[in-house]
């Protein structure tokens, strides 16, 4: 298991302890002393009082220990249940009730982290994700190929214990579709060049999609691709987005993107435009794209997309732009609507039946690193790949 979930487990085991011996004692003051009066307090008090203070910060002890090494290590608590837990943490009962649910989080987490390992440890040899040409993913709007902070969560790590050969698009986080195709084109000849593996399969997210396909179908990069597919990416555009730039005053739409260029710049855009980025995930701007560039006969193209249920099913901002989306777009991700995800040979549509929830545009990047009921994005990624594998590539 990771060295996180290992030290998740001692954490939970210790809160377990700890619960268990306070309510324990709490039960047997409250039994021996006022009901049954067997124990006498004043007796003795300075016994007592000495005994009192020992348990005391043992139990302490217990609760702070465990209490640090799960709010550090486990990923499935989350921000909201850290700082709830913190709160209620010194309201008597009321603490008890969220000490059960940390507890019963950080097990499930222990439970499933361990049933994962098996299952790599039992499939290790066979190499499922072993692909034929390495892996290249390619993230989408806003974000960047981090040393420290992986977009694509936790998949990268997965794939690569199941044999993957991955490489990252590192290319700016907002620019122009063409602009991007551009430095993807660059990327993927230097990983040919320096590697010799001849093609890459790309994984493209979100806009990553429009700025590979755009990179095969206008630059020399066409003949150094395997395969491309596309995760919940824009194909026909988001229609909310033209409503939205049609509503922002271009002063202000000025503004934000001088803002957002000044702080991509200094994580290490060169040149990042925040406007032509934007500009080109309208659906004005897609039909226009679509009209002029094609698929290349010798590629295999696929698509993937998934849908929330409802607003609570994505964390913010997806929780307040799904309505949004689905009042211009329809049933959609927290950010495209689904009719746009179709691109190539086939359409994989990821779903939840539960009602309440549903899988987000970040979900399917793994971006909150969270476990859902229903779905182990991790391995969805290894049988997506394992697929690309089987078909030879």
């Amino acid at each position: 298991m990771p060295r996180n979930i290992r030290i998740c487990d001692i954490g939970t085991k210790i809160l377990e302890f700890f619960l268990v011996t306070s309510t324990a004692l709490v039960i047997s003051v409250i039994w021996f002393g006022p009901i049954t009066r067997k124990w006498d307090f004043l007796a003795n008090p300075a016994a007592w009082l000495a005994a009192g203070t020992a348990v005391f910060l043992i139990e302490s002890a217990l609760f702070w220990v465990g209490i640090i090494l799960v709010y550090t290590s486990s990923l499935q608590l989350g921000f909201k249940k850290r700082v709830i837990g913190a709160i209620c943490g010194w309201i008597p009962f009321i603490n008890l009730f969220m000490l059960v649910g940390i507890i019963r989080t950080c097990r499930e987490e222990v439970s499933l982290e361990r049933s994962l390992a098996l299952r790599d440890k039992e499939r290790a040899g066979k190499q499922i994700c072993k692909t034929k040409y390495p892996l290249l993913l390619v993230h989408g709007v806003f974000f960047r190929d981090f040393d420290h902070f992986n977009y694509w969560g936790r998949i990268p790590a997965e794939l690569e214990k199941n044999g993957a050969t991955i490489y990252y698009g590192e290319h700016n986080s907002a620019a122009a579709v063409n602009d991007s195709a551009l430095e993807l084109e660059k990327r993927i000849k230097e990983i040919v060049q320096q590697t010799g593996c001849g093609k890459v399969n790309i994984i493209a997210h979100s806009k990553g999609g429009l700025d590979s396909r755009t990179a095969i179908a206008t630059t020399s990069a066409r003949q150094y691709v395997a395969s491309l597919t596309t995760i919940n990416t824009p194909h026909r555009g988001c229609e909310f987005a033209d409503y939205l730039l049609g509503e922002i005053p271009q002063k202000q739409q000025e503004m934000i993107a001088k803002q957002y260029n000044t702080v991509a710049a200094k994580l290490g855009d060169k040149n990042p435009d925040f406007l032509a980025a934007v500009y080109d995930l309208t659906s004005e701007k897609c039909r226009e794209r679509n009209e002029i560039i094609h698929d290349d006969p010798d590629i295999y193209y696929q698509s993937v997309g998934s849908v929330m249920n409802e607003a609570s099913s994505g964390q913010f901002p997806l929780n307040f732009t799904y309505r949004l989306v689905k009042y211009f777009d329809g049933e959609n991700d927290g950010l495209v609507g689904i009719d746009s995800f179709n691109w190539g040979s086939s359409l994989q549509m990821v779903r939840l039946e539960k009602k309440g929830r549903g899988i987000s545009h970040g979900d399917m990047i793994d971006l909150n690193r969270e476990n859902l009921k229903g779905l182990d994005i991790r391995e969805f990624y290894v049988q997506l790949v394992s697929d690309l594998r089987e078909r030879g590539f």
